[in-house]
Parts: structure tokens; C-alpha cells; sequence
């Protein structure tokens, strides 16, 4: 599994397919949060946003391959073996960004309300639930649940959407708890968010890969 990802992790970095939702995240960054403004509200911000950029990259991960060097790997390593490697390359990727947003957003916000070091370890568990649960997302909105690239594109973005703002769900868990700590300068640590998010992200992980041996 370790040359998997290995495997799977520089054909991202080389595809350079990254740079889209890495940006696009930079972008939202930028734009959504300030200098000085309140660290538990920020850090929700950013933990929200990097929900459908973590799909995004599970999708570039799972189809970045052509069909021949995918039938090559899968009867090397197997097509579950590959399949989940996909998955947990993006989703590595993904938590590596939203560390060094964490830490970003914190060292640039207001932390005269919050605890900096229970802040961040509150940013950090809200960044997991959301990776986690855009991991999900990928997972359910591409191949090989859903083939066409079209669809899988428009399944994406109204699963990203409907995961931020469905009750229940364990990314609007974590991002609201950060957002009402903001206004009551109480920081909650989103452990129950960061529970479901994991079930989540294995449920949705297991079901695409095990649809691999039957659509591949």
C-alpha cells in the first residue's frame, strides 16, 4: 500500500491538476477571511471551504489515469488496492493544505477571545471533519459510481453543498460549532463531528471501492 500512494501521490503532484482547487482554495482564503477578525469564525471559514476542494481532489485522484496504465495497476496490486490508495492520497493532500491554512488563519486572526493553542486544535479537528467528509463526496460522485464526467461534476458540487448545509451533517457540525464559539468566545472542540465524519468517509470509501470489482 505504502508504493500505492506513493504511486498515486506523485501522479498528482506531476499531473499539476492540483493547482485548480489548490487555488481556488488560496482564492476563497483570500477573499473570506481577514487580518484581525476573530479566529474560531475564520477557521470555520476555511474549514468549509476546503470540503468540495477535498472532493475535487478524490475525483482528479480516481480518474487522472488512462484505462491502459489502470488495468496495469489494478491487476498489479489489485482494483480495491488502487482504488483505495487513490482515495487516501487525495484525502493526505488535502489534510496537508488545511494544516497549513490552520495554522495561517491563526497566526493572522484575532485571539484575544480564544485559547491559540485550543483554537487551533479546534481548527484542526473541524479541517478533518470536513476532509473526511468531502473524501465522501468524491467517493460517491465519481467513477466508478458515476461514470460520466458531466454528472460526477454536478453530483459534486450539490453533494459539497447539501454536506455544508444539511443538519446532521458532520462537516455543518464542526463549522457551526467554530462559528458559535466565535460569538460566544467559548471554543468547542468538534469531536462528535470528527467521529461521524470518519464513519462517513469509511462507509462512502468502502461502498466505491468494493464497486470496483463489478464496474471496472
Amino acid at each position: 500500500m505504502t508504493a500505492l500512494l506513493r504511486y498515486r501521490t506523485d501522479l498528482l503532484l506531476r499531473s499539476q491538476r492540483w493547482l485548480a482547487p489548490v487555488l481556488l482554495y488560496a482564492v476563497f482564503l483570500g477573499v473570506g477571511v481577514q487580518a484581525g477578525e476573530p479566529v474560531l469564525g475564520a477557521l470555520g471559514y476555511a474549514a468549509a471551504a476546503l470540503l468540495p476542494v477535498t472532493a475535487w481532489l478524490v475525483r482528479i485522484c480516481l480518474g487522472q489515469e488512462p484505462s491502459a496504465a489502470r488495468h496495469v495497476v489494478a491487476a498489479a496490486a489489485g482494483r480495491e488496492r488502487a482504488h483505495l490508495a487513490a482515495v487516501l492520497a487525495a484525502v493526505a493532500c488535502a489534510a496537508l493544505l488545511g494544516v497549513v491554512a490552520v495554522l495561517g488563519v491563526t497566526a493572522m486572526s484575532d485571539l484575544r477571545h480564544a485559547d491559540p493553542v485550543r483554537a487551533g486544535t479546534a481548527g484542526l479537528l473541524a479541517v478533518t471533519a470536513c476532509v473526511l467528509t468531502g473524501a465522501a463526496v468524491g467517493a460517491l460522485t465519481t467513477r466508478p459510481l458515476v461514470r460520466s464526467r458531466g454528472w460526477s461534476l454536478a453530483a459534486l458540487v450539490l453533494a459539497s453543498l447539501l454536506a455544508l448545509v444539511t443538519p446532521g451533517s458532520p462537516a455543518r457540525h464542526a463549522v457551526t460549532a467554530l462559528v458559535t464559539g466565535s460569538r460566544t468566545a467559548t471554543v468547542t472542540l468538534p469531536w462528535p463531528a470528527l467521529a461521524g465524519a470518519l464513519a462517513l468517509a469509511a462507509a462512502a470509501t468502502a461502498a466505491s471501492t468494493r464497486a470496483t470489482a463489478w464496474r471496472e
